[in-house]
């Protein structure tokens, strides 16, 4: 922070610049405090015996060797790695620096491994399943962050992800049992999506109904409708409307034998192979195309939008419509790819924790994506970590995200700012 100090001199006049630098030392205390947990768990209450960590599946053509650690020992050399990022970061901010987003992402790997290594002791822990699992729960997730992201960066927020995800659910399982065919399926979830999208639209943004309300409406709608077509339709003949075909996996040539990148890229079905394509071009579209520029410019700043010509209000209606077709997609992927079926309800919140990884994210769709794999991670951490018989109660790994989720909104891995505009309506 810079400020002006007026000092007469001789007669004249005499200003003087002072820049008063603004410490924070949040993630410095938090590292602190994590390594002071880390030292009491993994240390003092440590577990002997040695942890497995396997790389790949039997089945892959090229094997890499099961890497193994002595549990005490590397839990105390992790630990004093991290007591040194924890100095570093307090030195950083002692000179006037920002604790970078590596070191923290190298701090919370460091932790990781550290807990993977308390909790497998004398076990071995499947990576390559960890990781698969990952990617397969996070799918949805992902979906519905990129739709939130797209949503949110026009001005709009969008709380019915979890409306759009059921709604495409549905639509996918009918048309595809009806049709048997799945893409034909992925297409009526895209167009479930945008419909709810649509309603959204209309009233947030032509008769400015605060869109809060309107989202929250259109969840309890669209879990109402599809709770009563279950029951009244789909169950009545479910041969015929409840029994959709999955995509099969795609392997492709050559690159799905590489070893843990191999079958976690390669070695997937298409709607994941279209979650790849969507990261993508949502992050070229919004950073480096005409129409990221539109849609940040109306989030950010409508009036000013407006100003130089961009129809406001047509920009958003248009961009939430598309958001909604892309967390229908994350419906799909529950019916198409995974389940087989349309159970009630079968989205069970993932809506909202797509919601939360935007926040999380920082409104960025690599950051959310990211973070959605933090959802995903952890819910299948606590699967792997209950088959292989760790001490660790299945409750905590499921509040692990949502605790981090809490770190990250309150300034531990930055300031966490929405767009500008977002949530409030236009009026010309």
């Amino acid at each position: 922070m810079t400020t002006l100090t007026h000092t007469p001199e001789q007669g004249a006049s005499k200003i003087v610049l002072e820049t008063t630098v603004i410490r924070s030392w949040k993630a410095p205390v938090s590292f602190g405090i994590i390594t002071l947990l880390s030292l009491i768990l993994f240390v003092v209450f440590s577990r002997p015996g040695v942890s497995q960590f396997r790389l790949t599946a039997e089945a892959n053509l090229i094997q890499l060797p099961v890497i193994s650690f002595p549990t005490v020992a590397t839990c105390v050399i992790i630990t004093v790695l991290m007591a040194a990022l924890t100095v570093l970061a307090a030195l950083r901010v002692r000179s006037g620096h920002k604790v970078s987003l590596w070191l923290v992402a190298l701090f919370g790997f460091l932790f990781l491994v550290n807990f993977l290594t308390w909790a497998g002791a004398g076990s071995s822990i499947p990576v390559y399943g960890l990781l698969l699992g990952t990617v397969a729960l996070s799918a949805p997730l992902i979906f519905g962050a990129l739709g939130g992201v797209i949503s949110e960066r026009s001005g709009v927020v969008n709380i019915a992800i979890e409306g759009q995800m059921l709604a495409g659910a549905f639509v996918s399982a009918m048309i595809a049992s009806i049709t048997r065919s799945p893409f034909l399926g992925l297409l009526g979830a895209m167009v479930a999506g945008m419909l709810v999208s649509f309603i959204l639209a209309a009233f947030a943004i032509k008769y400015l109904v605060d869109q809060i309300i309107v989202g929250v409406v259109l969840n309890v709608l669209v879990l109402g409708l599809t709770n009563f077509l279950y029951s009244t339709v789909m169950t009545a003949n479910p041969e015929l409307l409840n029994s959709p075909p999955r995509f099969d996996r795609l392997p492709i040539p050559v690159l799905s034998e590489i070893p843990i990148i191999g079958p976690l890229l390669f070695q997937q079905t298409i709607i994941i192979y279209i979650m790849y394509v969507a990261i993508a071009a949502v992050w070229f579209g919004l950073y480096r195309t005409r129409w990221g520029l539109r849609v940040r410019a109306v989030g950010e700043h409508p009036q000013a939008a407006d100003t130089v010509g961009i129809k406001v209000g047509l920009t958003r209606f248009w961009n939430v419509s598309l958001a909604g077709a892309v967390a229908g997609l994350g419906g799909a992927y529950f019916t198409l790819g995974s389940v087989g079926s349309f159970n009630k309800e079968m989205t069970a919140g993932a809506g909202f924790i797509a919601l939360a990884a935007v926040i999380f994210g920082q409104w960025d769709p690599i950051k959310a994506t990211l973070a959605a794999l933090l959802f995903g991670f952890a819910t299948n951490l606590q699967s792997v970590l209950g088959i292989i018989g760790s001490p660790v109660p299945s409750e905590f790994m499921l509040m692990l995200p949502y605790i981090v989720t809490i770190l990250a909104v309150a300034g531990f891995v930055g300031k966490s700012r929405g767009p500008a505009a977002s949530g409030k309506p236009y009026i010309k």
